[in-house]
Formats: C-alpha cells, sequence, structure tokens
C-alpha cells in the first residue's frame, strides 16, 4: 500500500523496454485475463515460471472460484463492515504499548506523547503483518508473535499542532512512528488480547540501528561520515508488504523510502529513477535530519530500498538488510522452497514501470538447524523477469557479464 500523497504518479518509464500493460493488452484480452487469474496465482504461489504465469493467465478455470461467504455492498460508511458470520476487533493500534516490561507508556489522545513514548507504542498506518506461533517451531494457532509494518506518518495527527513550526522534536517522532512491532498476542476463547509485558515485544523504528549484509555491504556507496565501514544503518522506513521464512523470521519491505529524501542539487541517475526531488513527499525530515539531505549525506539513500531481516523470538537481535536481494521499491517478499530445498523470494518493485524479481539461494534450507539458515538470504542469484507479448517469459539472470549487465552498457 502507498501513501495518498505519494510521487509516483510524476514518475516517467525510464527504460525505453515497453511497459506490461502494452504486452498485455496485444496478447490478452480483459475478460481472459480474468478467467485465468486464479489458476495465475495458484500456479505463481507453487513457483511456475514465467512462462507458464503467462500461459496460466490465457487458460480458463474449469469452474468459478467462490469467495466462501457473501459479498457485501458498496459503502461509505466509517466503519468496518464484515459479512454474516464474521467478527471484529480492535486488537493493536496506533498508539498502544508494545508491551516492552517496564516501560508501557499510555497513549495521549491529545497527541502529545514525546518520541521516546512512541518509540515504545505502536506505529502508525499498519501494513504488512505476520504470525508466529510460540514456541518456535510449533503449530500453535492459541499464541504467538504478531510483526506488523507500519509504513507512513500522518503528521497531522502525530503532534499536537500538526506539521505546523516543525523542528527536530517533531522529526525524532515520526521516525519512532514508522518501523515495525514484535507484539505477543493470544487467543483467550472470547477474542485475542496483547499479552503485556512480554520478553519478546518491542518497536523497530527509523533510528533503530541495523546491520547491511551480503554483496553491498562495505561497498563506497553505502558508507558515510558516522559508518565509514558501510555495514551498519539506522532504522528502516515506508516498511510495506512482507514475508516471512520457514526458519521463523520476518521480511519486511522498504517501499517509498524516495519520499523521505530531499536533493536541492544536481539530481542524479538513482534520483530521477526514484523519484527523489529539490524537496521530499512532504515529512520535512531532510530539515532537521541531514541523513535525509542528499546534499550533505549523499550516500544515506543507497542504505535503503532493501528487504530486511527481523528475528521476533529474539528481541535483542539486530535486524540485518539483505542487500543480495536488491534494492528497489520493494512490495512483499514470497518465499518458497525449490524442490531441491533452496529458498526462492518472489519480490515486486512497487513503482511505476519496473519489474518483477526472484531471488534464488545457493545455499539450501536447512530444517535441523534454525541458525544455519540465517545467511541464507545473503547468498543466491537475483532474476529479473521477462514478459514476452507471445504469452512466454523467462528469468533474466542479474550477473555481471550477462544479460547486457557489462561496464560498456554502465
Amino acid at each position: 500500500m502507498s501513501r495518498l500523497i505519494k510521487t509516483d504518479d510524476s514518475v516517467v518509464n525510464a527504460s525505453s523496454n515497453p511497459a506490461f500493460s502494452a504486452i498485455l493488452e496485444a496478447s490478452l484480452d480483459r475478460r481472459g485475463l480474468l478467467k485465468g487469474l486464479g489458476a495465475s496465482l495458484a500456479l505463481g504461489l507453487a513457483g511456475g515460471t514465467v512462462s507458464q504465469l503467462a500461459q496460466a493467465a490465457n487458460a480458463a478455470p474449469t469452474a468459478p472460484l467462490s469467495l466462501g461467504f457473501t459479498g457485501l455492498p458498496f459503502s461509505t460508511d466509517d466503519v468496518v463492515h464484515v459479512p454474516a458470520g464474521y467478527s471484529t476487533q480492535v486488537l493493536y493500534a496506533w498508539g498502544d504499548p508494545v508491551g516492552v516490561p517496564g516501560k508501557q507508556p499510555a497513549f495521549k489522545q491529545d497527541a502529545s506523547n514525546s518520541a521516546e513514548e512512541q518509540a515504545l507504542q505502536a506505529g502508525m498506518h499498519h501494513d504488512g503483518m505476520a504470525y508466529f506461533p510460540l514456541p518456535f517451531g510449533s503449530a500453535h494457532s492459541k499464541r504467538g508473535l504478531l510483526a506488523i509494518n507500519h509504513e507512513y506518518t500522518d503528521d497531522g495527527l502525530l503532534h499536537p499542532d500538526g506539521m505546523a513550526h516543525w523542528n527536530d522534536k517533531k522529526t525524532a517522532k515520526a521516525q519512532a512512528a514508522v518501523g515495525v512491532s514484535v507484539i505477543e498476542v493470544e487467543d483467550t476463547g472470547k477474542g485475542w488480547r496483547v499479552v503485556r509485558p512480554s520478553a519478546l515485544a518491542r518497536r523497530i523504528t527509523a533510528t533503530t540501528p541495523c546491520a547491511i549484509s551480503g554483496p553491498a555491504k562495505g561497498h563506497a556507496l553505502m558508507k558515510t561520515q558516522d559508518d565509514p565501514k558501510g555495514v551498519r544503518v539506522l532504522g528502516t522506513l515506508n516498511n510495506c508488504a512482507n514475508g516471512q521464512t520457514p526458519w521463523g523470521t520476518y521480511l519486511t519491505c522498504e517501499e517509498n523510502w524516495s519520499d523521505y529524501f530531499a536533493n536541492n542539487g544536481e539530481l542524479s541517475a538513482d534520483d530521477k529513477r526514484y523519484g527523489i526531488k529539490a524537496t521530499d513527499a512532504g515529512y520535512k525530515w531532510s530539515e532537521t535530519d541531514f541523513r535525509f539531505d542528499r546534499q550533505i549525506t549523499p550516500n544515506e539513500a543507497h542504505r535503503f530500498g532493501w528487504v530486511v531481516e527481523i528475528d521476533p523470538f529474539d528481541a535483542k537481535s539486530t535486524p540485518v538488510k539483505r542487500t543480495a536481494l536488491g534494492r528497489v521499491k520493494h512490495e512483499g517478499a514470497m518465499l518458497v522452497l525449490a524442490p531441491d530445498n533452496r529458498v526462492v523470494v518472489y519480490m515486486g518493485d512497487d513503482q511505476r514501470f519496473e519489474y518483477i524479481y526472484k531471488f534464488v539461494s545457493s545455499k539450501p534450507y536447512n530444517p535441523k538447524n534454525r541458525k544455519a539458515n540465517f545467511d541464507l538470504l545473503d547468498h543466491g542469484t537475483l532474476y529479473v523477469a521477462r514478459f514476452d507479448q507471445d504469452n512466454t517469459g523467462r528469468w533474466l539472470e542479474l550477473t555481471h557479464g550477462k544479460n547486457g549487465l557489462t561496464a560498456a552498457n554502465g
């Protein structure tokens, strides 16, 4: 999902490649696509090839799919409507305490909570989430951990006077309201509740130290004055969609990270491709935190746009940015196991005119040793999907020296 003031509408196709919509219009009519959608999704989740995905989109299922419940009429009511037999419950709202032992500040209706308090409370605008049964390895459906993204802030609600008189304290609170929550939950038999306190509860914000791993670790473009080795970055932000691994970790995706950066000088090719402009998308962080001013800290933007792996079962563990999965505006990281037990991660770039990717690990998943899998996403091969008008396609390996990725081509 994306912020309402998202700047993607102004982004133009930076490539000479035809947009997928143009390929689709040339090969499929809309009715054929809708008929084949169910088969396409099923095949995609099973790890089908690009060619199989394209072919399935043109094949009608043998029977119409059923949702299993009676649909609801369109409504503009400011309330959640659900079908008969279903119920709703507010479990974890913005400002609720996460449940860190001894640190559970109450939410203040006048928005006067400090940045320090917000860093111990639910962030704003929940997005992707995943459930992890407790204890690890069990199939327990009554008690577990819930990892939840907090994609962006609504500063009109976050501060008593909104965005007026912007200052460093407002930036700090906004940075504490994004990122990820890990909360412990249980089914009481009468509904779900957040377990407080919990030794596993924690918040990860835009200032939480995160490790940089994989091929970009230590690269010159990842180094800053505060991190001259290019191995550690503060925070994750604009966390949108997600994934989870069979070894029990959470994958959170940094989507519209460019919205936080400003560059009022000469725009680089990277700035232009991902929409960084003279001013940010309205967050104003760059006015008080110079990490987000590209003129002052030119490499900081390179340290965002990654898939971040978090271990929800260890509240003291450091989140890790897995650079082998590529730097884009990630929208989801769906993980499956190949027949040889290697890990395959499917990902999309949420910016217009961008691409679909997959990553295949070099080593297989080890179901008997959880920690042996902690570096699986650092080593492997990244591919990009190519779709052709004849309903076929293929995965192009993104390795230097192959498929046009040469020094001569930049």
